[in-house]
């Protein structure tokens, strides 16, 4: 009975041990994207004075009856619209998940920006921006992207600019205006953890779900409006 006791308390113990490491790291990577990217988090005026941009990059959200952008997702593209007519960047690059064929993200965003005056040749649909990574990934590889300005809200901007600068680019980040959106705080829990595999990601540099071949940005955006059918069918 008593060896029973040991072994229990023994396990008791690494299980213990094992959850504080894991809470310890959890705040520690989280800490360091935070203290790591906060100073490339700028306001409209300070992106505009940025020098080579090649781009804006929209991280995309869910959208609402096939084709109204959700709260959230509009407002991170009217961000953008304001961020780029300050001139900053020449292009926009609409990021999300057109991964099933009757889901389109990018087809949203895109259509929404333009009736707000870009015109449609500048900005570019990435088809296949499965996750935050993946678009980040994809941004350099794909659109040959070097120096870009992000915009989201700003809970997911630290790990959007962190995982960019991983993976290469020259990244800084505009948010959205502060906004409290329903079940955010559902997000907020969540974005601690995908912190956590996207540091390992970008790490490691595993690739994304979809590479493709490249699209150079120093065309027309409209070259990637007939794209999604080359993109497999898939999920995040």
């Amino acid at each position: 009975m008593n060896t029973l006791k040991k072994i229990i308390k023994i396990i008791g113990i690494v299980i213990g041990a094992i959850a504080l490491a894991f809470v310890v790291f959890t705040i520690g990577v989280n800490a360091y994207v935070r203290l790591s990217t906060k100073n490339r988090i700028l306001t409209v005026s300070e992106a505009a004075e940025l020098e080579n941009v090649d781009c804006i990059i929209v991280l995309g959200a869910s959208v609402k009856h096939g084709n109204t952008p959700s709260l959230m997702l509009a407002d991170r593209l009217d961000k953008s619209v304001e961020v780029y007519n300050t001139g900053v960047a020449p292009k926009v690059i609409m990021s999300g998940d057109h991964g099933g064929k009757y889901y389109n993200e990018v087809q949203v965003m895109k259509d929404y920006v333009i009736t707000k005056g870009i015109p449609s040749e500048d900005v570019f649909m990435d088809h296949a921006g499965f996750s935050t990574y993946d678009t980040m990934y994809r941004a350099k590889e794909v659109f040959g992207a070097k120096k870009v300005i992000i915009v989201t809200q700003k809970y997911h901007l630290y790990r959007s600019v962190y995982v960019a600068r991983k993976l290469g680019l020259d990244a800084y980040g505009v948010a959205t205006d502060d906004f409290k959106y329903h079940n955010q705080t559902k997000r907020d829990i969540r974005e601690i953890f995908a912190v956590d595999k996207d540091f390992i990601w970008s790490m490691f540099k595993f690739d994304p779900v979809f590479l493709g071949e490249k699209i150079p940005l120093d065309q027309s955006g409209d070259v990637t409006n007939d794209l999604g059918g080359d993109i497999v069918d898939t999920e995040e």
